[in-house]
């Protein structure tokens, strides 16, 4: 067998497991019912959604002769892989207000952060991915195709799919930049303000073990941020001129695959009180309310 095949079955099993795993313990653990831990899940559920809409086919492409897909079905790829994405953009700047409204008026949080305003915002950052992603995909998919629709890429996203158009793509190149920049920049930037406010807050704490505390609550956030961050900003804010279909590939494949698999991990290993969880779990074979 295909030793590609094993190795990414196994991240993609890794990753459903692991955020299937969170997800479990946070409906579970009543302790765990409040909004960080919902936007959490809400998280767990995008990565295994997004891993999901690209490795299945990936791995029938690794062990199939025909490695075709059919146009409909690279453009609902396409669709389905961009509306997450942009999602778990703006998702991350709620995760960050919620780090904020915590720290900076923990007195309040509940109050600020009652369930009402997070059925909101989770259903907002979905509403925004999905519209936007509709926008980026019919203006891609709409371009001629002259063949040979070959896409140099483990899945269909967009800058590969847009290479193969038999026409001048620059104003379709410049709509993609502009959304890119709205989409990738201005989240970035309200986290940024976010992680300052907070920063500003916590060194007003006297106790330096106070501050090792608030600042160790955001690490992992921040951690998984980078993880999507880095990567997807090189791709989609990157010159045209420097696009290599090889390169990107590799880091599609990072912030795809990896970053799904590494969320869990981080937010497992440096989270108590998912640890706790999962002790109680094992110990117990429950979880008591």
């Amino acid at each position: 067998m295909n030793i590609l095949f094993i190795v990414f079955l196994l991240i993609y099993l890794s990753s459903v497991l692991g955020n299937g795993l969170i997800i479990l313990l946070i409906c579970l653990d009543s302790h765990l019912h409040t909004p960080m831990y919902f936007f959490l899940c809400i998280l767990s559920l995008l990565d295994m959604a997004y891993v999901t809409t690209t490795m299945p086919q990936m791995l029938v492409h690794l062990l199939a002769h025909s490695k075709t897909i059919s146009f409909a079905g690279c453009w609902m790829q396409m669709y389905v892989f961009g509306a997450l994405g942009i999602t778990e953009c703006t998702f991350f700047v709620v995760m960050a207000y919620d780090r904020y409204v915590a720290i900076c008026y923990p007195l309040h949080y509940t109050v600020i952060l009652n369930w009402g305003l997070c059925i909101r915002l989770a259903t907002g950052s979905l509403v925004c991915g999905f519209l936007s992603a509709l926008l980026h995909t019919f203006f891609t998919m709409s371009l001629p195709y002259c063949g040979p629709n070959k896409v140099n890429h483990y899945f269909c996203e967009g800058p590969a799919v847009l290479s193969l158009a038999c026409m001048d793509t620059h104003l379709i190149e410049m709509v993609d930049q502009v959304l890119s920049v709205f989409m990738l920049l201005i989240p970035i930037s309200l986290i940024v303000t976010s992680y300052i406010h907070i920063a500003m807050a916590v060194l007003t704490i006297k106790s330096s073990q106070a501050r090792c505390k608030a600042f160790s609550t955001c690490a992992s956030h921040l951690t998984v941020v980078s993880f999507f961050y880095g990567p997807g900003t090189y791709i989609y804010l990157r010159p045209n001129s420097s696009y290599s279909p090889e390169r990107d590939k590799q880091i599609s494949l990072f912030y795809n695959a990896f970053s799904a698999l590494l969320n869990p991990m981080v937010y497992s290993l440096r989270n108590r009180d998912i640890k706790r969880a999962f002790l109680k779990v094992m110990a117990h074979g429950r979880v008591d309310y």
